[in-house]
């Protein structure tokens, strides 16, 4: 394995959108230098004023060709752009020797490049936010927990459930509150998710049709599954001994909210691009999100495993954290998150190539020690 290229110190933290919060703050007190890099240079410092951080990080306006312009070896860049831009960008901090951290989930674009990216000594860290980010820390955590009371080698049986959701913290009658594009929303929606139940592996074509209802401490929500789920098995390390009941990571909402989407999802099955378009704008225009609004995160990963011999074990793991006026849960949980990632890019921790936010019971453990401390707390559940 090549060595890992030494940190410069810089942070370079591109895009401040509604996920960018007080992890940039703490980046800002991590790193020697961070540069915030928005559409204009003018957005970006007052985007740095809304968040009290002028004087804090160097405004700067963003195109890739500029950003290539002052990148040095081992700085660190951090892609709060939309997915499809990741993989650009990290081909700039390929050929510049610049570390690079996102919170998306790896594409085959971003996965091409890691021989490269870890040849150079580059670190990739990735699925390091909210969903994906902190439910694989919970799930790795709730798996270490289980195979020390179940054994790792034993026949067992087991159900894993990983549900997240952005909520508004007051219901409202669209059940739902954009804390991310409405064409992100739509379109995620219109991607089959495969997951296990049952025993055996099952597509939904259209998502919300199996959604179903769901408890958590007595409160009803709304869940059904989301992308692929079946990968994670082979990425959570699951005893191969242990063969899955159930296994689905999905999306979290309010009770009601199949019923309040029901003209939504009329279109949907339609299919036409050029109409989830412009439902999308007009979405955003039908239900803007305000200063005055709240919104919920809340994210339940749960873990039951039953052994061949009867031994029994259940685990669960939940953050439900309502936002403030200074900054939004979703925005916490997925900006602290990724500056805790960036923290540990710059401390040398991290081998180069791909990483994710959780890839060991350890990590696990120590990263979600240091978020309940920096304001991200969840409970455990165990035995």
């Amino acid at each position: 394995m090549s060595e890992v290229t030494a940190v410069s110190g810089t942070v370079h933290w591109i895009g401040a959108g509604l996920s960018t919060g007080s992890g940039l703050a703490a980046t800002c007190d991590a790193a020697d230098g961070v540069r915030l890099w928005h559409r204009t240079e003018e957005r970006a410092a007052r985007s740095l004023q809304a968040l009290g951080l002028t004087g804090r990080a160097e405004p700067r306006a963003y195109t890739r060709e500029a950003l290539a312009a002052e990148l040095a070896p081992g700085d660190v860049v951090v892609s709060m752009l939309p997915a499809p831009e990741h993989a650009p960008l990290l081909a700039v901090c390929v050929e510049r020797g610049a570390h690079f951290a996102c919170s998306s989930y790896v594409s085959e674009a971003v996965l091409d490049q890691v021989p490269a990216a870890e040849a150079a000594g580059v670190v990739v860290l990735t699925e390091c936010g909210l969903d994906p980010g902190i439910d694989h820390l919970f799930a790795h955590s709730l798996i270490a927990r289980a195979e020390a009371e179940i054994g790792a080698e034993a026949a067992a049986s087991y159900r894993l459930t990983s549900y997240c959701g952005g909520i508004p913290a007051v219901p409202n009658d669209f059940k739902y509150r954009f804390s991310w594009a409405p064409a992100g929303v739509l379109n995620a929606l219109r991607s089959p998710a495969r997951y296990v139940e049952d025993g055996a592996e099952t597509t939904a074509d259209r998502p919300w049709e199996a959604t179903r209802p769901h408890l958590i401490d007595g409160e009803a929500f709304e869940v059904y599954p989301n992308r692929d789920s079946v990968p994670f098995v082979e990425q959570y390390g699951l005893p191969g001994t242990w063969k899955p009941e159930t296994f689905v990571r999905g999306t979290l909402r309010l009770d009601g909210w199949l019923r309040a989407w029901d003209a939504v999802f009329e279109e949907l099955k339609a299919g036409d691009d050029r109409r989830i378009t412009a439902l999308a704008q007009e979405l955003a225009r039908t239900h803007p999100t305000t200063d005055a609004d709240r919104d919920r995160v809340v994210l339940a990963v749960c873990l039951d495993v039953r052994g061949g011999s009867g031994a029994t074990w259940s685990g669960r793991c939940l953050l439900d954290l309502v936002g403030t006026a200074e900054e939004s849960a979703m925005a916490r949980c997925v900006s602290c998150t990724l500056a805790l990632g960036v923290r540990h890019i710059l401390d040398g921790s991290l081998p180069p190539g791909l990483a994710r936010a959780a890839e060991t019971a350890e990590r696990s453990e120590r990263w979600l020690a240091e978020l309940a401390r920096e304001g991200v707390p969840f409970t455990l559940r165990a035995g």
